[in-house]
């Protein structure tokens, strides 16, 4: 991929506790509706006690923390959202547009259970009696963040916020393209170790799926090179999805559907065969990890 040519993101100031940099801040609407959809559907967040999802890095308006909200309230209607965000502008913002939220200006449900806050990799969290250090959450999604930094600084940025998850929570850190069409998200557990990666792509329109290795997160995108696994699987991939073209005339899902299971027949242990439907494909972490792992 090109050389991002962007300026280098601004570091919260000293003096502050908060652990972490500015980010660009681009947001749109919908673009997260992918990891959305798939947080709504994991046992994470239907099993906890405590639904609190922390949306961490939202960027310059807080829509997708209220798009998190809309949508995860369907599978636990008792789920809460705290966004975070290191730019003071940002929380302000975002606090002024949960007034209009309130006031049932806008399309989002008067009473959604968000909140907004100032913090960063360190995920604070007000105490309550029976949490004084702190609620912790089931979720953390941080997403288009870690991209803008080296990929020394991710496994420490994983640990600190894992050692602020419930037992059992998780950590789901990607990326994804302006319109949310290609997305691409790693479930990493409260031990800071990598599960799985996932992929979601559109599939009307979709000319390769090779295409997700631009949008990798950054534990591989710098990886996706001849001689690692990463590369593997997204060539696997590509290749099992140019045999199956004469699907086509069935549409892009049955497509997307035959190369999978052309994977899945060469012993790729691909996973997730209810959402293939939707573009969506898990993997095992060690399938991809890195080869120095």
């Amino acid at each position: 991929m090109p050389p991002d040519k962007s300026p280098p993101p601004a570091r919260a100031r000293g003096g502050s506790g908060v652990v972490g940099q500015i980010t660009r801040g681009t947001t749109n609407t919908n673009r997260l509706r992918r990891v959305d959809r798939w947080i709504a559907r994991h046992p994470v967040l239907r099993r906890t006690s405590d639904p609190l999802v922390v949306d961490l890095g939202y960027g310059a308006s807080g829509v997708t923390v209220f798009e998190l909200e809309a949508r995860l309230r369907r599978a636990r209607e008792d789920v809460e959202i705290v966004g975070l965000e290191i730019d003071p502008a940002r929380v302000a913002r975002a606090a002024a547009q949960l007034t209009d939220v309130r006031a049932g200006r806008t399309p989002f449900a008067s009473d959604a259970r968000v909140s907004f806050a100032r913090g960063g990799f360190e995920v604070p969290l007000p105490g309550r009696p029976e949490h004084p250090a702190g609620r912790r959450p089931a979720v953390i999604r941080a997403f288009n963040v870690l991209r803008q930094y080296d990929e020394g600084d991710v496994a420490d940025a994983w640990a600190r916020m894992c050692a602020r998850l419930q037992p059992g929570g998780m950590l789901v850190e990607g990326t994804c393209d302006e319109l949310g069409r290609v997305s691409t998200w790693i479930e990493v557990g409260p031990d800071a170790i990598p599960r799985s990666l996932t992929l979601s792509l559109r599939l009307a329109g979709l000319d390769s799926p090779a295409i997700a290795a631009e949008r990798l997160p950054k534990a591989l995108i710098h990886h996706n090179v001849p001689g690692e696994r990463v590369h593997a699987f997204v060539a696997a991939l590509e290749t099992e999805w140019v045999r199956a073209v004469a699907s086509s005339s069935f549409g892009a899902e049955h497509r997307w559907r035959t190369a999978l299971q052309a994977m899945s027949d060469a012993g790729w242990p691909v996973s997730g065969r209810a959402r293939w439907r939707l573009g969506e494909v898990t993997v095992p972490w060690e399938v991809v990890a890195p080869t120095g792992d």
